[in-house]
């Protein structure tokens, strides 16, 4: 995971809709996506170019509305792709099918730090967080709209 924080996140029109698709689809346990693209330095803007959709594996069924766990060997297969492709996984995006697009306490104990994290909420609003390894509040981040 890349250690700079990100200032934006850009991604297009049509990402933002297949992103939200895959997030509500495995409705009612939590959806989670890998997020990959490239940074853009100077200036902190970092680009969307693919989503790798992961299954949710959280080992106590019945709490998979509530709680999600990626694969790791998906996590090195997704890395292992990017990198060959000149990009890399930038965070992740979980769906919260009750909730809203706010990292819970859980969310904030169990990733690894830095992170750039998504959430959608249940009504469909999505949510940039970058979690900062030595800050424990989560800070917002905008989307920037490409063509």
């Amino acid at each position: 995971m890349p250690s700079s924080a990100p200032t934006a996140l850009g991604a297009d029109q049509r990402l933002r809709i297949q992103l939200a698709s895959l997030l509500r689809s495995p409705a009612p346990e939590e959806g989670c996506v890998l997020l990959i693209g490239v940074r853009h330095d100077p200036g902190g803007l970092w680009c969307l170019r693919r989503l790798w959709p992961c299954l949710n594996v959280w080992p106590a069924l019945p709490e998979r509305n509530g709680r999600f766990a990626i694969d790791p060997r998906e996590q090195l297969l997704a890395q292992r792709w990017a990198r060959a492709r000149g990009q890399e996984v930038l965070g992740h995006a979980h769906s919260h099918p009750t909730g809203t697009p706010v990292p819970s306490v859980t969310d904030r104990r169990l990733c690894v730090r830095p992170a750039l994290m998504l959430i959608q909420g249940q009504d469909g609003e999505q949510r940039l967080w970058w979690l900062a390894e030595e800050v424990d509040e989560p800070q917002p981040l905008p989307w920037r709209m490409e063509d």
